[in-house]
């Protein structure tokens, strides 16, 4: 599948299509997966560590991304491409995380804010 036409040069070795790569074009080149189809690993400049992936197709992502080819934020980060970590208050928030698109962190009652960092309307004594 993943030889040339003629199958291999004057020595015996195999000529691989760009994609294929072994002493028998068994396996796909560096940036490609899949195996026996090699398509292209496609993963996202800014959000991987280079353009190799595993045999399954995951690239590699930054600590902030996430995904399979690392076109998405991870946990804890918001604002793809940005990917800009949650700062949720450790007082008022529910938990580290927030949304990954807006930034909103879960809040506690009668805590308010991006951030979950104030109280609501009549309510006062944060954090405590």
């Amino acid at each position: 599948v993943g030889t040339l036409p003629g199958g291999c040069d004057a020595v015996g070795r195999c000529i691989c299509r760009p994609e294929f790569a072994g002493p028998r074009c068994e396996q796909c080149s560096p940036g490609h997966h899949s195996y026996p189809h090699c398509y292209a690993c496609s993963c996202d400049p800014r959000g991987a560590v280079d353009n190799n992936c595993s045999p399954a197709g995951q690239c590699r992502c930054h600590v902030n991304f996430a995904g399979h080819t690392c076109n998405q934020c991870a946990l804890g980060f918001y604002g793809y491409p940005s990917c800009t970590p949650c700062q949720c208050s450790r007082e008022g928030s529910l938990h580290s995380t927030c949304d990954q698109e807006t930034g909103q962190c879960s809040c506690r009652p009668k805590v308010t804010g991006l951030r979950c960092d104030s109280c609501v309307p009549g309510a006062y004594g944060f954090p405590h």
